[in-house]
């Protein structure tokens, strides 16, 4: 079986981290005889498994991409040698894994054997739960993977990682629709596939209970001090003065709801003041009974709060914490359990000494019944912390860990926009990482500590929980810098979007509201998707990319309800830029579709959102269109996409840096003028300059695979078959528009 010997670099691909996943040269694929896809074998330290796919052209042959895990299992240090081979790899009768305690209580394994889907892997290789949706095969598994995670772990599942305990065969193997994954300890009491329908009910399991963690002391909950002192207040005037507050008329019961964006530490809090006034706590984590089928799930629910029932019946103070509550009692289509649940809480707040903590990430999603009065009727909100907060945030999780003189904690937080409490753990821990593979390697005589490098770097692999989906736009490294000409459009658009988020207090102190956003519009392929991802990549902001027609749904209401919770979750990452592409097919003119008046309603909910009664805040939307005219003309007003800013046609000028941009992996002949070139190409927008290039180097290749340069023949040939995409029509209809505004 052949074998080569390759330099292991971290593979600088956000949509590679942790999937399982390494990057061979396509030259290196085809000496090993692999295809895209196939399985290798890696050796280090010790032996593991991935998948291989080609890597983009520029880096070296002799350069294998992979990712920080990949490392740990190897058991070296980027810039090692490692070797690479073809595997063979079984289909697994069973799999055991091990994991954190949070995964191991709430996860069921049918839902850990979906996140191992598509992935190949030996005993004691560390795997992510991060579906492998880069290879074709597995893709459409991935929305399913993340669903059921989410569910059951919460929004923190992206950043848990699993331990292959043992398999069956022993060595490389993959998972299969047939495959029985059990986590370690239960490996008898729960398949991954469901029983069929005449097998008895398996017996419920333990309590739902989480394991004790030492709890926080409340002066390190920064941001969040005075929404703890004040739940401690209300626990202990509820603890130990119940006959002052049934003398004035409040009752001695007490539900509290924590609500705030995923990660930001609710159960932390709770566990704090729970703590701080002396009360034992008897914590039930809501994603784990709703994943059991009705039974189980009420028995186990109904052993936790006999639980913290027995305790305040002992003479303790007891608090009952139940953690995303939405998932067990959900606003729409409520489960049978509800009822029982609901029942259960009001006989747990009916007991002295006992009082009902829960949290939500979306209270707007919890059944209303829940916070009548008389059950969970009081509400507290932690928000996400602001660039301070952050700093302050990140010196205490670092306090502990040794530094390097360079480690500028600013800079840091500046870096982090809408990174939670949680997500700035993750940072710790993958810098963490990052930091003791540096130092693997070293003589000894050199204290191991985290660097700024370390930070940094970690930041590609850890991102905002609240960013954890798909729709994110990816910057790609680009700034406006790397933007050829368009000066005006550049300097329009620092203007309406960086400088709110950045100078904020500038607009405070001259007594001036920022715009809310801007409307980019123009022909087909002058660049203005590039431009808004240049402007992501500049202002270091958290980005939500929306194609128009994504947010149409058949269904009544579900369109407005995608509208509301896009800017929430754009609020809770603020600052945060919202980019609606296609915005015409979003919100086209009132009272003229078709569409039963779902267009209409969106267009509404849109408006309500830009310019309703709670205004956002660090928040800036951006349209693009290449109809204008199309848009509603209500959304276009002053307080709302009130700057239009139109991106012309490359001229002669712009078409050579494009075209220069576009070449510069190509290598040209000498005979290639490109200034001449673009001076020829009227006509042509940003994207048929690029098509140009492009077809030029076919043009070479059909000649001769071996062809080593491009000439100007060859774009000569090119230009036969991309022609100027630009309709003189629409671009007069467009430079018109932007004249009358």
């Amino acid at each position: 079986m052949p074998s080569l010997t390759l330099t292991a670099r971290l593979s600088p691909a956000a949509a590679d981290t942790r999937r399982g996943v390494v990057r061979l040269h396509p030259e290196v694929l085809d000496a090993l005889g692999l295809r895209p896809w196939d399985a290798v074998a890696l050796t280090g330290a010790r032996v593991t498994v991935a998948l291989a796919a080609a890597a983009e052209r520029g880096w070296p042959p002799g350069v294998v991409l992979v990712d920080d895990i990949a490392l740990t299992n190897l058991g070296l240090a980027e810039g090692s040698e490692i070797g690479v081979a073809p595997a063979r790899v079984a289909p697994a009768r069973r799999v055991t894994v091990a994991g954190s305690r949070l995964a191991t209580a709430t996860a069921p394994p049918e839902a850990i054997r979906l996140a191992l889907t598509g992935k190949v892997f030996r005993p004691g290789d560390t795997v992510s739960l991060l579906p492998q949706d880069l290879a074709p095969a597995t893709a459409a598994n991935a929305g399913q993977v993340r669903r059921r995670l989410s569910a059951s772990i919460g929004l923190t599942w992206t950043n848990e990682l699993i331990t292959i305990a043992a398999t069956d065969p022993d060595g490389a193997v993959t998972v299969q629709p047939s495959t029985v994954v059990s986590w370690r300890g239960a490996e008898g009491s729960a398949p991954s596939r469901p029983a069929p329908s005449d097998a008895a009910p398996a017996p419920a399991p333990p309590p739902a209970a989480v394991p004790e963690e030492p709890a926080l002391p409340v002066s390190d909950l920064v941001g969040s001090r005075e929404t703890a002192t004040r739940l401690a207040d209300w626990l202990r005037l509820s603890f130990e003065q119940p006959e002052l507050l049934r003398r004035l008329g409040a009752g001695a019961q007490l539900g509290v709801l924590l609500s705030g964006p995923a990660g930001v530490g609710k159960a932390t809090l709770a566990r704090s003041v729970a703590a701080e006034v002396g009360a034992e706590l008897v914590e039930i984590t809501a994603p784990s009974i709703a994943a059991l089928e009705s039974r189980s799930a009420a028995q186990r629910l109904q052993e936790g709060l006999d639980r913290a029932t027995e305790i305040a019946a002992g003479g303790s103070s007891c608090v009952l914490l139940l953690t995303d509550v939405d998932s067990l009692l959900p606003a729409t289509e409520p489960p049978p359990l509800a009822t029982v649940a609901l029942d259960a809480l009001d006989a747990a707040l009916g007991a002295e000494r006992l009082a009902v903590v829960v949290t939500s990430a979306q209270p707007q999603s919890v059944d209303p019944r829940l916070r009548e009065p008389g059950r969970v009727d009081r509400e507290l909100t932690l928000a996400l912390p602001d660039s301070a907060t952050r700093i302050e945030l990140l010196r205490v999780l670092l306090r502990g860990a040794p530094l390097e003189p360079d480690v500028a904690l600013g800079e840091l937080a500046e870096r982090t926009p809408g990174f939670a409490a949680a997500d700035l753990v993750a940072l710790r821990r993958e810098a963490g990482v990052r930091a003791a593979l540096r130092h693997r390697d070293g003589d000894g005589t050199a204290e191991p500590a985290i660097a700024q490098s370390d930070l940094v770097e970690a930041l590609s692999s850890v991102r905002p929980i609240s960013m954890s989906t798909s729709d994110t736009l990816q910057t790609g490294g680009l700034t406006l810098d790397d933007v050829g000409d368009m000066t005006e459009v550049k300097r329009s658009l620092t203007e309406a979007v960086l400088w709110p988020l950045r100078y904020p207090d500038s607009f405070t102190r001259l007594g001036v509201e920022p715009p809310r956003g801007l409307l980019l519009y123009g022909p087909p392929g002058c660049g203005k998707t590039f431009l808004v991802r240049a402007l992501a990549g500049s202002g270091r902001l958290n980005v939500l990319s929306v194609k128009g027609a994504e947010l149409m749904d058949k269904f009544v209401g579900e369109s407005e309800r995608a509208v509301r919770e896009l800017f929430l979750r754009a609020a809770n990452a603020a600052p945060t830029l919202i980019f609606l592409d296609e915005v015409d097919a979003l919100a086209p003119r009132r009272g003229q579709s078709s569409d039963s008046g779902v267009g209409d309603r969106v267009v509404a909910a849109l408006l309500t959102e830009l310019d309703g009664v709670e205004p956002l805040r660090e928040v800036v939307v951006l349209g693009a269109t290449n109809r204008p005219e199309l848009v509603d003309p209500a959304l276009l007003r002053p307080g709302r996409l009130e700057r239009l800013i139109y991106v012309p046609p490359p001229d002669g000028e712009a078409r050579a840096e494009i075209l220069r941009s576009a070449a510069r992996n190509t290598p040209l002949a000498s005979d290639v003028d490109l200034a001449e070139v673009a001076s020829e190409l009227d006509g042509y927008s940003a994207a048929d300059c690029a098509a140009l290039v492009r077809e030029a180097a076919l043009t070479a290749m059909r000649e001769s695979l071996e062809a080593a340069e491009v000439s100007a023949a060859h774009l000569a040939t090119a230009r036969q078959v991309v022609r100027p995409s630009l309709d003189p029509a629409q671009l007069a209809a467009l430079e018109s528009y932007a004249g009358s505004r």
